[in-house]
C-alpha cells in the first residue's frame, strides 16, 4: 500500500504510459516528488493488517548489520572512512573501539533496547540505570586500511551478580581472516546518585534471554591476556603527559567521559619512539572512576620488565625485546592523585 505523507498537498497527476491506462490506474503526484498510484492494485489494507505491521527505522534499513539466524549474536560491517585512518593510513585503536561501541549499541537496538542510551531496558529507564565499562582488552592482529570494509561480530553473557560481558570477532570482510577480537566487562551505575548497582532480576530476565546460554568467549586460549591482573603503580613514572582536559566533544550520553577518550589519553604519554618503529598490538584498560568536564587529568606510562611478551597468552614464543614493547598506564586527577584508570599495552614492531 502506497500513501502519501502530506495529502492535503496531494492531487491527480496526468497518467502517462500504457501500463497505467492498462491497469486502470491514477497517478497521484505528491507534493514531496514521488509519484504514488491508487487504484485497484494498490487498494487499502485491512485495518488490523495495516496495524500489526512494524516497519523498521531507516537506519535500521540503511546498516550494513543484523541478528544471526539463532537471535544470540549480531554482525555488521563498516567500511573505513578517511578521517578514521592515522599516519600509518591504517585505522587507529580509537576508529576499532568505537565501532566496538557502535555495534555493541546496535545489537542492544536490534532486539528491542533503548535508543536514548547505551542499551538500557525498559526496567532500566525506570529505575535510572545506565551500563558503564568496567574493563576492556583489545587484540589487533591487523589494522585495515582506509577503503577496507570490516566484519564485526558481537554477542553478550552473564558476568557474575554485578554485570555483564561483550565480546567481539572482527573480520577482513574480503577474505575473511580475523583482524582482532575484543572483551569487556560493563556494571551498573544509578544515572543519579553515580553509584555501582547490582544487577537486579528483572534486569536479568530482559537482558539474559538474548544471550547465549552456554560459555561463548572471544579469547578461550587458558592464561589469555585478557585475563591479566594490572598491578597498582607506585614507582616514578619514566613517561608523562601532565594537564590533559577533556573536551566538550569527550562527553557521552551519560554525562561523563567516554571510555575511548581514556585510550587516547593513556597513548599520550607513550614516548614518540615507540609510536614511530611499533604499533599498538594489545591495549588493557581498568576503569576505576568517571571522569567529567571540568576534570584534568594525567597520563603516566612505565615500562614493565621481566614479562614473556606473546601473543594471546600464550607461553610458548617469548618475542625479542626489540620486536614487542610492553607498558603500565596509570591515568590520575592532577589535583588529587586518585586513579581513574590504569592500564596495559603491547606493542610490535611495525614491519617496514
Amino acid at each position: 500500500m502506497l500513501r502519501c505523507h502530506t495529502p492535503p498537498q496531494c492531487g491527480p497527476a496526468p497518467v502517462r504510459g500504457r501500463r497505467a491506462a492498462a491497469a486502470g490506474a491514477a497517478v497521484v503526484r505528491c507534493a514531496r516528488g514521488a509519484p504514488q498510484v491508487s487504484g485497484l492494485e494498490a487498494a487499502p489494507a485491512p485495518a488490523a493488517e495495516a496495524k500489526a505491521e512494524v516497519r523498521p527505522s531507516l537506519a535500521e534499513r540503511l546498516r550494513l548489520g543484523s541478528l544471526l539466524e539463532d537471535g544470540l549474536s549480531y554482525k555488521e560491517s563498516f567500511i573505513v572512512r578517511c578521517y578514521e585512518v592515522g599516519i600509518n593510513k591504517t585505522a587507529t585503536v580509537e576508529t576499532i573501539a568505537n565501532l566496538l561501541q557502535e555495534v555493541g549499541c546496535n545489537h542492544a537496538q536490534s532486539v528491542g533496547f533503548s535508543t536514548d542510551g547505551f542499551a538500557t531496558t525498559t526496567t532500566m529507564r525506570k529505575l535510572g540505570l545506565i551500563w558503564v565499562t568496567n574493563r576492556m582488552h583489545i587484540e589487533i592482529y591487523k589494522y585495515p586500511a582506509w577503503g577496507d570494509v570490516v566484519e564485526i561480530e558481537t554477542w553478550c553473557q552473564e558476568d557474575g551478580k554485578i554485570g555483564t560481558r561483550r565480546d567481539w570477532i572482527l573480520k577482513d570482510l574480503a577474505n575473511g581472516e580475523v583482524i582482532g577480537r575484543a572483551t569487556s566487562k560493563w556494571v551498573m551505575m544509578n544515572q543519579n546518585t553515580r553509584r555501582l548497582q547490582r544487577v537486579s532480576d528483572e534486569v536479568r530476565d530482559e537482558v539474559f534471554v538474548h544471550c547465549p546460554k552456554a560459555p561463548r568467549l572471544a579469547f578461550p586460549e587458558e592464561n589469555n591476556g585478557s585475563l591479566k591482573k594490572i598491578p597498582v603503580l607506585t614507582d616514578p613514572a619514566q613517561y608523562s603527559r601532565l594537564g590533559l582536559v577533556p573536551r566538550r566533544a569527550d562527553l557521552d550520553m551519560n554525562q561523563h567521559v567516554n571510555n575511548v577518550t581514556y585510550i587516547g589519553w593513556v597513548l599520550e604519554s607513550i614516548p614518540q619512539d615507540i609510536i614511530d618503529t611499533h604499533e599498538l598490538q594489545t591495549i588493557t584498560l581498568d576503569y576505576r572512576r568517571e571522569c567529567q568536564h571540568d576534570d584534568i587529568v594525567d597520563s603516566l606510562t612505565y615500562i614493565e620488565e621481566g614479562e614473556e611478551k606473546s601473543m594471546n597468552g600464550s607461553a610458548s614464543a617469548v618475542v625479542h625485546k626489540e620486536e614487542q614493547q610492553q607498558f603500565l598506564h596509570c591515568l590520575r586527577f592532577a589535583g588529587t592523585g586518585d586513579e581513574i584508570n590504569r592500564g596495559r599495552t603491547v606493542w610490535r614492531k611495525l614491519a617496514r
